[in-house]
């Protein structure tokens, strides 16, 4: 693959405007009356209500499943800086929805097709139409770890359908599935109905992001893009998914920072206030500025990209190699630094915890986003690293 050349930064402003601050408002409202904590830990004992109900008031009644999809496909036409003001919200809540994988990822893949020629324009337009309205949730099947530019065609297209197997995939309870597959004549990228592929759970850290095995035995499809199409698109998906979520590690580093810090403000000790040892302040100094860091990290990845594809791989590798490790150091920090309680299934620590090393391994590895980042600018070749 032929790597961008980076040709410099254009002005982005990180400010917030005022469709981000309106957007991130509604959504904490109602997180905060739909989305406690007690009811996403309820999901680790298989509850399923919060799951669904809180999909179709996200992505129905507020109509962020369409942030991403353009006016004449029935969506919003926002972008990626409203999108990651979503994502930070439904992180600090840890909000057991495919956001991410279906109205970023999968919902980016098919976007990145419609200035192109689509083997099947229609299926491609009618699909985001659905996709925006919330009656359809999508995937794109990639192992959950796949990095922007090393997607791995597992799947084969054959006379009688596709065949093959994927491991794992993220948001395996999709209507529909985007499938990349290698057909006789190069890569090329499928629609696969539900009732078409055999999932299987496959046990995760966080539940509240299942993964599954996907089947495809002589599996229906219609191709929607072949060849260079096909591969850009899928290429455009995982990158905006890179970069946008690493606004959701930010969001959960930022509840972690600030639970931790009014649980020490209130904790006594040794008659004094725990929060008042020098030694704790410092520690939580520095995880400000850390969260802080990673907060313009992200958000310079969803600016770029927004309006500066040229620069946006080397703002998501930036951002997708900080993001990650600071929002485990947070969730590690909130758990150690709220003692014995930290370590109990009743505190919602856990639940940050797992979210955040989860993460972290997720569309490619801080490490595997450093390599990224070093073939892009020319400091060191980038040599498969994962």
């Amino acid at each position: 693959m032929t790597l961008p050349v980076y040709s410099g930064p254009v002005r982005l402003s990180l400010v917030e405007s005022e469709d981000e601050e309106s957007v991130r408002t509604v959504v904490r409202k109602l997180l905060a009356d739909r989305c406690a904590s007690e009811d996403v830990a309820a999901v680790y004992d298989g509850a399923q209500g919060l799951h669904g109900a809180l999909w179709r008031t996200l992505a129905a009644d507020l109509g962020l499943a369409g942030l991403l999809v353009p006016e004449e496909a029935g969506g919003a036409g926002a972008g990626p800086r409203e999108t990651g003001t979503v994502l930070e919200e439904l992180g600090s809540a840890v909000a057991p929805v495919p956001f991410l994988t279906s109205a970023v990822i999968a919902t980016s893949t098919l976007v990145r097709l419609m200035p192109e020629q689509p083997a099947d324009r229609s299926a491609v337009r009618d699909t985001l139409v659905a996709a925006a309205s919330g009656e359809l949730v999508l995937t794109l099947a990639v192992p959950w770890s796949t990095a922007p530019d090393s997607p791995a065609y597992t799947v084969r297209e054959k006379p009688d359908g596709l065949h093959g197997d994927v491991t794992p995939v993220a948001g395996a309870d999709a209507g529909t599935f985007l499938v990349p597959a290698l057909g006789t004549d190069g890569p090329g990228l499928w629609l696969v109905d539900r009732a078409e592929v055999r999932a299987t759970p496959v046990t995760a850290l966080d539940m509240t992001r299942p993964l599954a095995t996907l089947g495809l035995d002589g599996a229906r499809a219609r191709p929607v893009a072949r060849g260079r199409a096909a591969e850009d698109a899928v290429r455009a998906g995982l990158l905006t998914g890179a970069g946008l979520l690493a606004s959701e590690q930010v969001g959960l580093a930022h509840w972690c920072l600030t639970e931790t810090v009014s649980y020490l403000t209130e904790r006594r000790q040794f008659g004094r206030v725990v929060g008042g040892f020098q030694a704790i302040k410092h520690r939580m100094a520095d995880l400000h500025i850390a969260v802080e860091s990673a907060r313009a990290a992200a958000r310079y990845a969803a600016a770029a990209l927004a309006d500066d594809p040229g620069d946006a791989p080397v703002a998501v590798a930036v951002a997708a190699s900080v993001c990650s490790e600071v929002a485990v150091r947070a969730a590690e920090e909130c758990v150690q630094l709220h003692g014995g309680i930290g370590m109990t299934w009743e505190h919602p620590a856990h639940l940050r915890l797992k979210r955040a090393v989860a993460d972290q391994v997720a569309l490619g590895t801080p490490v595997r986003h450093r390599a990224r980042l070093g073939g892009i600018v020319g400091i060191v070749p980038d040599k498969g690293c994962r």
